[in-house]
């Protein structure tokens, strides 16, 4: 039986962790025409999240200003259930939707397209648990073609560790057009985008190396690195030079930015792409412009990914060619302590929530140690 009311996440406003109020009486939504409603089992964290919550994304003119992912365009309205990785179960459907459905275990594509099947373009994109309440909480209603059915093994908690981050990663290097054979460079490896652009870049027959932090050179090699270059420690190109043994990088797959940017364009062969989803060490950079030019290299800006890359994902995981990088779960409850763990960035792959009442059969294996 569906309850009335269920446990959830809340963000109330811009801010600190105390934005984001655990409550046990929020209503369970309803679904309507053309949605589901899903009894959610578990919920991955992003980077997103974090900065919506944190109104860090600044504005074309104020890099300073507090704005949400949308910037002048925003979505967002409080209180909003954050939270994009939803796996679950489909406990009900609205009008127009077949009956059939109900039971199925299902992955939630979180992006919210706004143009109709067939037109690639994201220029208008928006996400669940942005534009509309998401996965950090026991129940939530999306679009009924955004709840795939997925067929594998992985428990619930692992599957949750894939939408956004490999998403993301996939739709980078399409936009880089990462080939068999390439070279691709990238940065913030041990994190949920850089560690997926790993296993992706594998998967598609190209060449990855990674820049990490001392201690995780054997992480990354073990998830697919050809090579690590130690970031913070002497210079990025020569490490880069002897780590490749010379050979070009064709692509900088960038999540970090900051004071390291122009190195990597340094680093990127001529006619090289970058690609960048991401600027966790910096959004705003230097940029010698006669680098690009005199290089002729191309910078491609990254958010999100296309259905068709989704659906490739979801082959991918079917397939096993990708495996999940679950580093630890957390209850619904303690989602602060999740959070604050989260941005601290001491893991490898990625964090996910569980609700309370599903922790014994998917939260216990991998539950933090206390």
């Amino acid at each position: 039986m569906i309850p009335d009311t269920m446990c959830a996440v809340q963000l109330i406003g811009h801010g600190g962790l105390d934005q984001l109020v655990y409550k046990e009486d929020v209503p369970v939504p309803l679904p309507g025409p053309g949605e589901v409603l899903i009894e959610v089992s578990a919920c991955g964290m992003n980077n997103t999240d974090v900065w919506v919550r944190e109104g860090a994304y600044g504005s074309d003119t104020d890099p300073e200003a507090v704005s949400t992912w949308r910037r002048g365009r925003s979505t967002l309205t409080f209180p909003r259930i954050q939270g994009t990785d939803t796996v679950g179960t489909i406990a009900a459907v609205g009008t127009g939707v077949d009956e059939s459905r109900v039971g199925q275990r299902v992955i939630v594509d979180f992006s919210l397209y706004n143009r109709p099947e067939g037109d690639e373009s994201l220029a208008d994109i928006d996400y669940i648990g942005h534009g509309r309440d998401g996965g950090y909480a026991e129940y939530t209603v999306v679009p009924n073609e955004s709840a795939y059915t997925i067929v594998s093994d992985m428990t619930d908690a692992e599957l949750a560790t894939f939408c956004c981050a490999y998403l993301t990663g996939e739709h980078m290097l399409d936009r880089a057009r990462l080939g068999t054979g390439e070279r691709v460079l990238v940065t913030g490896s041990s994190g949920g985008v850089g560690s997926a652009i790993i296993q992706l870049a594998r998967a598609r027959g190209a060449i990855p190396y990674a820049v990490t932090s001392r201690g995780k050179e054997g992480a990354m090699e073990s998830i697919g690195a050809e090579g690590t270059v130690l970031r913070g420690e002497g210079d990025l190109v020569a490490q880069t030079d002897a780590v490749t043994g010379g050979k070009s990088i064709d692509v900088v797959a960038d999540l970090v930015a900051g004071p390291m940017f122009n190195d990597l364009l340094r680093i990127l062969k001529p006619e090289g792409r970058y690609t960048t989803a991401g600027a966790i060490g910096g959004p705003v950079v230097q940029l010698d412009l006669r680098t690009l030019y005199l290089k002729q290299q191309e910078l491609h800006g990254s958010s999100q990914g296309t259905r068709t890359a989704f659906r490739r994902l979801l082959s991918y995981i079917e397939n096993r060619r990708i495996r999940p990088l679950l580093d630890r779960t957390y209850k619904l409850s303690d989602f602060h302590a999740a959070q604050t763990a989260f941005m601290a960035k001491d893991y490898i792959g990625n964090l996910v929530i569980v609700p309370d009442t599903k922790w014994p059969e998917v939260g216990a294996p991998h539950a933090p140690a206390s």
